[in-house]
């Protein structure tokens, strides 16, 4: 069975249930993020901002799943928990298996370097150096020898259909390809999630397509994808998108359920 079909993309409601309500149990390693009653509240002096009031989510690994929600509905808030960058004031964060809620900065750290790989909207590429040394970067913190950063930067650039733009430096690049040696940079550690948030905010429609269809394939091979956007249409790309509103999850729907709400 490949993937992306609607059995192992999207587990049934029941199951989800299942893993979210056994609170203190740890749930097995396909199930790559598991959240229950997770919350992050903050003190903006003196008046306490209540970001996130109990959020339950369980994503099963390969999946492609889109995060939505208004201004102020703690989308942004929930990136940073599940990408290991806070930590909830309240509830449980399990990734691949491993709880990480309850972790130190240090301890963080090595999870996000191991697990996670981050898309941003602005590209952080080193304007002078090439391609290929910009996706090797996290390898040269690693530590890994330069023999095998180059064979598993080149297999990302692959990835992302960039490896005849290896030696090419940011500035001779499209913006696309600069999004695609960022995406491919992610890659290289081999996350168990690649987070991508509002990877095409600095892109034009024609350019978004094109990023999207980068991590529309990255997903077919396999790859967990979790994009955090207010854009419904670049939502719409994603197999699941999850809605936050007021710091609660306001909807979990399939893709063809959202999509035949908006009319696409």
């Amino acid at each position: 069975m490949s993937p992306h079909t609607d059995d192992v993309a999207l587990s049934t409601t029941a199951e989800r249930a299942a893993v979210v309500q056994a609170a203190g149990a740890q749930p097995d390693k396909d199930w790559v993020i598991v959240t229950r009653g997770l919350k992050r509240e903050y003190d903006m002096g003196g008046e306490i901002v209540r970001a996130l009031r109990g959020v339950d989510l369980a994503i099963r690994r390969n999946e492609y799943v889109a995060i939505m929600g208004p201004s102020g509905s703690g989308k942004s808030t929930f990136m940073n928990l599940i990408g290991c960058l806070d930590t909830p004031n309240a509830g449980e964060y399990w990734l691949s298996g491993e709880l990480v809620s309850q972790k130190n900065d240090d301890e963080l750290a090595r999870v996000r370097n191991k697990e996670i790989g981050f898309v941003f909207q602005t590209f952080n590429l080193l304007p002078r150096a090439s391609a290929l040394h910009n996706v090797e970067l996290p390898l040269v913190y690693a530590g890994i020898g330069s023999a095998e950063r180059k064979e598993r930067a080149m297999e990302a650039l692959t990835k992302v259909q960039l490896d005849n733009r290896a030696t090419h430096r940011p500035n001779e690049l499209s913006g696309g390809q600069r999004q695609r040696v960022a995406i491919a940079r992610a890659l290289v550690n081999r996350p168990s999630i690649l987070l991508a948030d509002e990877p095409t905010g600095n892109l034009d429609s024609t350019t978004s397509e094109e990023i999207m269809k980068v991590f529309e394939n990255l997903a077919e091979t396999g790859q967990t994808v979790i994009m955090v956007t207010h854009e419904p249409d670049i939502a719409a790309h994603a197999r699941r998108v999850v809605v936050l509103r007021d710091g609660l999850i306001a909807s979990d729907e399939r893709k063809e359920n959202f999509t035949s709400k908006l009319g696409l």
